[in-house]
């Protein structure tokens, strides 16, 4: 009986819970969007989260915004929450970090990524973390050093496709982007032992990082804390080691292509941060350079196969380029990169019409008017990127895969917020696009290729590809002339 009654207990305890917020904002006095709490703890948020299309709202956000309009309120993720697929509201939450509002991620991503995480740090900490990687990414993305690195690892990777009918892209993509984010961090090469240690711990981690949150031993989330950890005491021992090295070591001993360019090397000069800002760094550098940038690079490939008009014009710009290098200069460079003006077009297009971030956590920190309505203090704000992008009333033909359209728009603007916005901003974003700039230039010229019928690039909320994206590939015969895709 005592059970039963402590059960009751719980149960009003979680009804009221769930719907307090509202009683509260209705004894204020508040207007709120329009919307609904739906049941009590999980609120709507198994219907939020259902898979879709990365390249279309979902049947949520469809039904929602035609009953509620573009702003309503819903319970989602424990918490009253606005759910924002409005241009204008998004801009205003994107450009108020700190001010009106601020990022709030669920506290088990907290658990996962570490709470010094740029990802999840406010305030201070994140404008610190945020200011090195503004400067390491300035540094290095137009590096001889990092080009090359990226240019090479490409070539390799194309290489080992050679005489292989099929391949499983994404699991190649992934490749490339672990082996130049590796190399760009830590300093390390494909065949350093430390590597595979750090790629399988990495890879638990990442399937923890979108796992249920339940720290139980031996499931996936408590095996991605763990993971974590691991990750950080390698780092951290990496990082013993370059001090006792660069203070034993005469300098003109070292290595200049393996010391003093890569991210690493510079984080130990850097004393605005703490150890353990710098081992989070490494982690975050890890994480962006590793899966966001691999998923671009499959999307862009995806779509590039269903535009057969796109994937020429785009072989006619490298072909182009190549033509013009000097045969004793054969490397790309720079101002190659700086040409690759469709290729451009062709990133953009894939991260507006597959959109790698579907949205973003935020926190209201204070009672913010907007239009007709209030959004009150301490509740949670989700901003929807995809929906912005996918707005018909925004983009011309929306529900179409279309790079052409980039020559006319401004590539920053409200209704483009691929990599977040504001002082959240991705600040490895270039770094993303020349790496898959540089893949694309040898990938277009070397081979051509057809995907299989029905794997899209899905939304969970976070987006893969169900299938990895497997390829049919076959190499390009070295004649000098640019390749006809056979229909």
């Amino acid at each position: 009986m005592l059970l039963g009654v402590l059960m009751s207990l719980i149960g009003v305890g979680l009804i009221t819970n769930h719907f307090l917020p509202l009683l509260l904002s209705k004894l204020n006095g508040y207007v709120l969007p329009k919307g609904t709490f739906s049941w009590p703890l999980l609120g709507e948020t198994l219907s939020f989260l259902n898979p879709h299309p990365s390249n279309s709202i979902g049947t949520f956000l469809q039904l929602h915004c035609s009953k509620y309009g573009k702003v309503f309120k819903s319970h989602l993720f424990l918490t009253p929450t606005i759910v924002s697929c409005d241009e204008e509201l998004n801009y205003l939450i994107l450009q108020n970090e700190d001010k009106l509002f601020q990022c709030s991620y669920p506290k088990p991503i907290h658990g996962v990524l570490g709470s010094l995480s740029m990802l999840v740090a406010v305030g201070d900490t994140h404008k610190r973390l945020r200011s090195v990687a503004l400067s390491l990414v300035t540094t290095t993305k137009s590096n001889p050093q990092f080009l090359s690195d990226i240019e090479n690892t490409a070539i390799q990777i194309l290489d080992s496709w050679k005489h292989k009918k099929q391949i499983l892209f994404c699991e190649e993509a992934r490749k490339f982007t672990f082996t130049v984010i590796v190399k760009q961090v830590l300093g390390l090469s494909p065949d350093d032992p430390q590597t595979s240690g750090i790629l399988k711990d990495f890879l638990t981690f990442m399937k923890g990082l979108i796992s249920l949150p339940l720290y139980i031993p031996g499931t996936p989330y408590a095996r991605a804390v763990k993971a974590r950890r691991r990750i950080a005491s390698t780092v951290k021992a990496i990082i013993e080691e370059r001090r006792k090295n660069s203070t034993t070591a005469p300098s003109s001993s070292q290595d200049s292509s393996t010391r003093g360019f890569d991210f690493l090397e510079i984080l130990l000069c850097v004393d605005a941060l703490s150890e353990d800002e710098k081992v989070s760094f490494v982690l975050d550098s890890l994480l962006g350079g590793y899966e966001t940038t691999s998923l671009l690079m499959a999307m862009v490939v995806h779509f590039l196969d269903q535009s057969t008009t796109a994937l020429e014009h785009l072989k006619l710009e490298h072909q182009n380029i190549r033509n013009m290098k000097n045969i004793n200069d054969v490397s790309l460079n720079w101002e190659d990169y700086k040409k690759m003006e469709f290729t451009q077009h062709v990133i953009n297009e894939a991260l507006r019409y597959g959109n790698v971030v579907k949205f973003v956590h935020r926190k209201a920190l204070k009672d913010v008017k907007f239009k007709d309505f209030v959004i009150p203090s301490g509740w949670q704000v989700l901003p929807v990127l995809s929906a912005v992008h996918l707005d018909k009333t925004l983009h011309a033909d929306a529900s179409q895969f279309h790079p052409w359209r980039w020559e006319n728009q401004e590539q920053t603007c409200k209704k483009f917020t691929p990599f977040g916005g504001g002082t959240r901003c991705c600040p490895g974003s270039e770094l993303a696009k020349v790496e898959v700039a540089f893949f694309l230039h040898h990938l277009v010229q070397k081979f051509r290729w057809r995907t299989e019928c029905g794997d899209l690039p899905f939304a969970y909320p976070y987006v893969e590809f169900p299938r990895g994206l497997p390829l049919y590939v076959e190499e390009i015969e070295s004649n000098g002339a640019v390749d006809k895709k056979e229909n």
